[in-house]
């Protein structure tokens, strides 16, 4: 397949796991890829495996404004539009929020949350002039409670909800929004989980299909929401869960940890 020759595709939080992979997807399908961390180093392992004339590192932080404009700017500078926004950067707290800090909470929700308007903002406009889309990585964790994550669960609650809200308010200006929601799935934010036997086995007696998902089998399904295959799809939250929300739509998974 090649769905996005010469498009142009921005992925927030892709010097590993899901970005990464959906990242080198976007190019083996013909996309101009902009790779983004906090690092620029972090992301050239991901760009030695791509075309460079068809990629382009911005490093910086999502939470923060004007990185948002610096990075759509120098997207379009460089490849003259922007088709597709993939907000994929993203952090987890766990734990009992009576005992959380202020910086526990800014953390999750200024990256989470923050970074993901700021981005959507900054996007828009260039995304109305190419009709083009915003694919958001949520979470299973942003459509139910889980037991120990009641800050990512926020966050990523405000995700889903904003994917729903976007799509209703830019659907006009024929500029699709989806998400992705994910459970778990092997990334370096999920090693303490994988590492976790009692944890782990939680995650297969509630997944009917055998956890972890691979970042690519997440890759997959945002590639999906982002091409003209999925034309008339928006505002969905599409859970990539194993089926583990099937029985009531609650993931909840962590009742066992």
């Amino acid at each position: 397949m090649n769905r996005f020759p010469d498009k142009t595709v921005i992925i927030t939080g892709s010097s590993s796991g899901i970005g990464a992979a959906t990242a080198r997807r976007f190019a083996a399908e013909g996309a101009n890829v902009v790779l983004n961390s906090r690092n620029a180093k972090d992301c050239e392992s991901v760009a030695a495996d791509l075309d460079p004339a068809r990629t382009l590192i911005v490093a910086g932080d999502v939470s923060k404004p004007e990185f948002a404009r610096e990075i759509v700017n120098k997207t379009v500078e460089r490849f003259g539009a922007l088709d597709v926004l993939v907000n994929n950067a993203g952090v987890a707290a766990g734990g009992m929020l009576a005992k959380a800090s202020d910086d526990d909470i800014d953390r999750v929700i200024d990256i989470n949350v923050k970074g993901v308007l700021y981005m959507c903002r900054a996007a828009i406009p260039e995304l109305a002039k190419t009709e083009g889309c915003i694919v958001n990585t949520s979470s299973v964790s942003g459509l139910g409670g889980d037991w120990s994550l009641p800050i990512y669960n926020a966050s990523k609650g405000a995700v889903t909800n904003l994917t729903r809200a976007l799509a209703l308010q830019l659907g006009r200006k024929k500029i699709r929004v989806n998400a992705v929601n994910p459970s778990l799935t092997r990334t370096d934010m999920t090693d303490g989980i994988a590492d976790n036997a009692a944890l782990f086995e939680a995650f297969k007696i509630r997944m009917p299909l055998p956890p972890p998902a691979e970042p690519d089998d997440i890759a997959g399904p945002i590639l999906f929401l982002a091409s003209d295959d999925a034309r008339m799809v928006n505002g969905v939250n599409l859970p990539v869960d194993g089926g583990i929300g099937a029985s009531n739509g609650q993931p909840n998974f962590l009742a066992y940890s």
